[in-house]
């Protein structure tokens, strides 16, 4: 009797463990499969090589004539950011003073009522940083403020138009006393505007813009 005691004893102990373990397997295999679904949820498809969320431009019945106009505005913005990247506050400068034109030359004639709207939303605020931008030539840690609101505008606007070519949307914790800062790159490697050459390669890949 004694040693059917013992045997049952040992028994239960055992189903116990195995059901602890298996508690905590489904515990760890539950927030596993919250975690990925998380990730595989996102309403824009994922690169398989990358990772990289691709976001498509809203308009696609843009007129040519305005999608270069756009474009041309984007390529000014490409122009002071590689500038900033490089610490070059003279060529940022120049950057901006460039983009002041072809801001203002945009045949806004050419766009239906819906688009008319989103660029008139970011037109004045990419002047006006554009034009402190140019206007600042001797001081580049202003220049990159008035850069990161400019981005948040340009953003918008190759969101709705595209950009004639990807462009990818990358962020850097670090600026801003780590409120972070985001900026548009015609190139995949991120080059970081906001720090130069103190720390080029700061911040990731978020999204490329097709």
């Amino acid at each position: 009797m004694k040693k059917k005691f013992f045997v049952l004893a040992a028994f239960a102990a055992l189903v116990f463990t195995a059901c602890n373990s298996n508690t905590d397997k489904a515990g760890h295999e539950g927030h596993d499969r919250g975690e990925k679904k998380q990730d595989t949820t996102a309403h824009d498809p994922l690169t398989e090589e990358t990772g990289i969320k691709k976001v498509q431009a809203t308009f696609t019945n843009v007129d040519g004539k305005a999608a270069a106009g756009v474009k041309e505005i984007v390529d000014h913005y490409l122009h002071i950011k590689n500038a900033l990247a490089s610490d070059n506050a003279a060529e940022a400068a120049r950057g901006g003073e460039a983009m002041l034109p072809a801001i203002n030359k945009m045949d806004k004639s050419l766009l239906t009522a819906e688009q008319k709207k989103v660029f008139d939303a970011a037109q004045d605020d990419l002047k006006e940083h554009a034009e402190r931008i140019g206007k600042n030539g001797g001081n580049i840690k202003q220049q990159r403020e008035y850069f990161a609101a400019m981005s948040g505008e340009l953003y918008s606007l190759v969101k709705a138009f595209g950009a004639g070519r990807p462009l990818y949307h990358d962020h850097c914790p670090m600026y801003n006393d780590n409120k972070g800062g985001m900026w548009m790159s015609e190139i995949k490697d991120v080059k970081n505007p906001y720090f130069g050459a103190d720390m080029l390669t700061c911040g990731k890949v978020e999204e490329v813009i097709e």
